[in-house]
């Protein structure tokens, strides 16, 4: 099947103006242009318009979606696997946050009284969600899945102040790895720093005693050898996972 512009966009529910942007930045060009001037659509862009329509439901940007779909490593089947997981976590927070809602308007009227621990667990949640999704399958069949649990549970007890602290901690470990790498020197103050605060992060997360210079550049190493965590780190900025491997690597002698 082919489709035009504006039948693609009926079809998909999106503008054909989005289309038309798609094109210009190079995320989704079509198949070709007819003698008209038509631009037309043939399967590999509606299947590709799917995958970039999956991605952003994920909270991806335009960009950062563009590096992972047209990786030379990029795998379709794979991908989709991918969203549906991430679907089912999605959808397993979202049923504790209404949960948790809920909770709150019976206790803001009355009808129950809501510990302060309760207030938070829709959010802890889904540190553990994203924890899992990073290092999930791989801390399992490195470390078990004791060390996995306990750091589950080290998570779903945090208080308040510390879970304000891990989402700072992200966004600054992002915020300075992404200048340090643009400054391209593993070893300069603002990479180390990176590392610090990349380390103050695990720590959050992983169990108490469970933290090594070993473990900490043994993760780095992962980043740079798994296509999914290359992906989320070089989405901060390109080449960042490994220039994050290269400056743990320092810092952890």
């Amino acid at each position: 099947m082919e489709y035009t512009v504006n039948k693609l966009a009926k079809m998909s529910g999106i503008s054909t103006r989005t289309l038309h942007y798609y094109d210009e930045i190079g995320l989704l060009s079509p198949e070709r242009i007819s003698s008209n001037g038509y631009r037309i659509y043939g399967q590999l862009q509606v299947d590709l318009l799917q995958q970039i329509l999956f991605f952003r439901e994920l909270g991806l940007s335009l960009e950062e979606i563009k590096e992972i779909i047209y990786s030379k490593t990029f795998d379709q089947t794979l991908a989709l696997e991918n969203h549906l997981t991430a679907l089912y976590r999605k959808k397993e927070q979202i049923d504790l946050l209404i949960q948790n809602v809920s909770k709150t308007i019976r206790a803001v009227k009355g009808e129950i009284i809501m510990g302060d621990k309760e207030k938070f667990e829709g959010f802890k949640q889904k540190l553990v969600e994203e924890n899992g999704q990073k290092f999930g399958e791989e801390i399992r069949q490195k470390y078990g899945d004791k060390v996995v649990e306990a750091s589950n549970a080290k998570v779903k007890n945090m208080t308040q102040e510390q879970y304000a602290k891990v989402e700072q901690l992200s966004k600054e470990v992002n915020e300075t790895l992404r200048e340090a790498t643009l400054l391209g020197d593993p070893a300069n103050e603002l990479a180390q720093k990176a590392c610090d605060l990349h380390r103050q992060w695990l720590c959050y997360f992983w169990p108490d005693g469970m933290y090594s210079k070993e473990a900490h550049k043994g993760l780095a190493t992962m980043y740079c050898e798994d296509e999914r965590f290359k992906a989320y780190y070089d989405a901060i900025t390109p080449g960042c996972a490994e220039f994050l491997r290269d400056a743990i690597d320092i810092y952890c002698k």
